[in-house]
């Protein structure tokens, strides 16, 4: 049940029920506690809940009880949406290939303020209102996350690798996670901005969920959440498949039950779960406290997909 049922529940003076509920909630949570207990999970925070200040604050909320029952959260966000805004205002043209921004360096040096500076820090300063102590950091900082830049995709099409100059747009090649453990390690909680360095030190701009799914296989994760706009992957009747195996996924990608964007987001998370993370989970971030209803309870709030079957 969600925090929020909780809060009504207990806005309505019936002292004996709120308490019933309150217990029934703990002896429902608690395993799950106990399950997560100091390991890591990574979250990557996207899509509308970003914008939408109260299912930004029930996100806070969850990645502060999360640390305060024991769990290590790091969070990796995007910002898709706040950057082409800021193209536009300072009229800079922007187009995409194969759903990747074109990144000259004009743009990059934008992708990198708004990422790094104002989406970052309004997600930490998020946190810090609700209890906790969030540190906003980059895939730059202590060579975080090394990346090479993206010269060659797969055309949809024919599936075929083709060369293609898309500029400061980059993909990991060697994940450090030094920083997030040291940071982690402590009464802090990171928040990651996903921009990558290369060797030689040019900024790229990496695919949040990518970079979480990097991040999240070199931390050894025991989850990685992604906040979508969507409930998860939906059979052919339209209905929720909660849980997948990587055999399972691969068979509905197949028969076309799973298509379009949802291809390259379930072929991450596959690579992921054969990287060794236990489970990744597709959950929609517009349903408050998804985090918290998705490790805390027996209903979940997306579709999880693991190696194979528990």
């Amino acid at each position: 049940m969600a925090p929020s049922e909780l809060s009504d529940s207990t806005q309505s003076g019936d002292t004996a029920v709120s308490a019933h509920l309150k217990a029934r909630i703990l002896a429902e949570a608690l395993p799950n506690i106990l399950q997560y207990d100091e390991q890591t999970v990574v979250v990557k925070f996207g899509g509308h809940a970003m914008g939408d200040r109260k299912l930004s604050d029930a996100f806070a909320q969850d990645i502060v009880y999360l640390k305060q029952s024991g769990v290590n959260p790091i969070v990796v966000h995007g910002g898709g949406p706040q950057i082409a805004a800021m193209l536009k205002k300072l009229e800079i043209k922007s187009e995409f290939v194969h759903g990747l921004r074109v990144t000259d360096k004009p743009t990059v040096e934008v992708v990198e303020m708004v990422l790094a500076g104002a989406i970052n820090k309004a997600i930490v300063s998020a946190i810090n209102r609700q209890g906790g102590k969030a540190v906003g950091i980059s895939g730059k900082d202590a060579n975080l996350m090394t990346a090479r830049k993206i010269t060659e995709m797969p055309d949809p099409e024919s599936n075929i690798m083709k060369a293609v100059d898309i500029g400061y747009v980059g993909e990991p090649s060697q994940v450090d996670t030094h920083i997030v453990d040291v940071i982690s390690g402590s009464d802090l909680i990171p928040v990651v901005a996903p921009i990558g360095v290369t060797p030689d030190g040019e900024t790229l701009n990496i695919n949040a969920d990518t970079f979480a799914s990097a991040l999240a296989a070199a931390a050894k994760a025991k989850r990685l959440l992604l906040l979508t706009d969507v409930a998860g992957v939906l059979d052919k009747s339209g209905k929720l498949v909660e849980e997948l195996t990587i055999p399972q996924a691969r068979d509905l990608i197949r028969d076309g039950t799973i298509n379009g964007g949802m291809i390259p987001k379930i072929e991450s998370c596959i690579e992921v779960a054969e990287g060794g993370v236990e489970a990744v989970v597709i959950i929609n971030g517009t349903v408050p406290h998804c985090v918290l209803l998705e490790l805390l309870t027996e209903h979940g709030a997306g579709t999880l997909l693991r190696a194979e079957a528990a």
